[in-house]
């Protein structure tokens, strides 16, 4: 497979602006690599939707909606699967600095300066934040200019207020790929996306990027403070939850779905990624549709 170039996305507001605002109502097709980075910082509200998170080194599949600070040059992909009725995704990007290089210096803006520190992490918005702060961010969509300017700055500062949040990559390890990286974990991130329901031989993925089994392995576990093997069944178990959610089928057949061969193998690594047994995973998930 030939190397392709970083997996860097360039940002472009519109003429006379200084962000990116925009909406969509229905799923469609991300035109940016599938693992992308860039130094905007993205804020993103989903209203109504499914899909999976993959932002840095952190993996989960969200249902209903999510609201979620991404900072500069944390390596994501897209998020929604699908938006369900009346759904919307809206997605704000700006640079840390789009306002001047003194204006968040300002001690006013000590709060927001925090705010973009721990986004470096990713931070998801809980319930009670993201009910109060949502509908804001989607009436950025209604204005331009310097009201929009004005009504973002009351967004960020009622974030930066607000302590109902969990930091996505809270372990302390800052997922950053160096540019040269980026490629080779496109390749690999989009080959366990493809073939995580099946057995993947060390091998096999060594040689997607033209690498030994040792060198691969070592740049694997540099990059995302993982083995392959712990990722490929976090892929695995988040498929699963996606399907506890979404799906009628058996747990036992989930389990072979989402390519695990042993069913007390699958529980236990259901049991240690999530925190609860697939079986309570689904109980929970019951409850609060009802």
């Amino acid at each position: 497979m030939p190397n392709k170039k970083p997996a860097f996305e360039k940002v472009s507001p519109a003429f006379g602006s200084s962000l990116v605002v925009k909406q969509h109502s229905e799923k469609r097709e991300n035109n940016y690599p599938f693992w992308h980075f860039h130094p905007e910082l993205e804020l993103v509200y989903v209203n109504k939707g499914k899909g999976k998170r993959h932002i840095g080194n952190h993996l989960s599949y969200f249902n209903n909606s999510q609201l979620i600070l991404l900072g500069s040059n944390l390596p994501h992909n897209g998020f929604t699967d699908r938006l369900t009725t009346n759904g919307t995704e809206t997605v704000v990007q700006f640079k840390p600095d789009f306002l001047g290089e003194g204006f968040f210096n300002a001690p006013e803006m000590n709060g927001i300066v925090s705010l973009f520190e721990r986004a470096k992490k990713g931070v998801l918005f809980k319930p009670e934040a993201k009910k109060m702060i949502g509908p804001k961010i989607e009436k950025l969509t209604e204005v331009e200019g310097f009201e929009r300017i004005l009504k973002l700055l009351e967004v960020l500062n009622d974030l930066a207020l607000s302590n109902d949040y969990t930091l996505l990559n809270a372990d302390g390890f800052a997922f950053e790929t160096k540019p040269q990286d980026s490629s080779k974990i496109d390749i690999i991130f989009k080959f366990i996306n493809n073939n995580f329901q099946r057995h993947i031989r060390l091998e096999e993925i060594a040689e997607e990027v033209s690498m030994t089994v040792p060198a691969f392995c070592r740049f694997f576990k540099k990059t995302t403070n993982k083995t392959f093997t712990e990722l490929v069944n976090e892929y695995r178990v988040v498929h699963a939850t996606k399907l506890l959610n979404e799906s009628q089928l058996s747990i036992a057949d989930i389990c072979f779905e989402c390519g695990f061969n042993n069913f007390s193998h699958f529980n236990k690594q259901f049991n240690d990624i999530t925190g609860k047994s697939a079986s309570k995973y689904r109980k929970e998930i019951k409850l609060i549709i009802q």
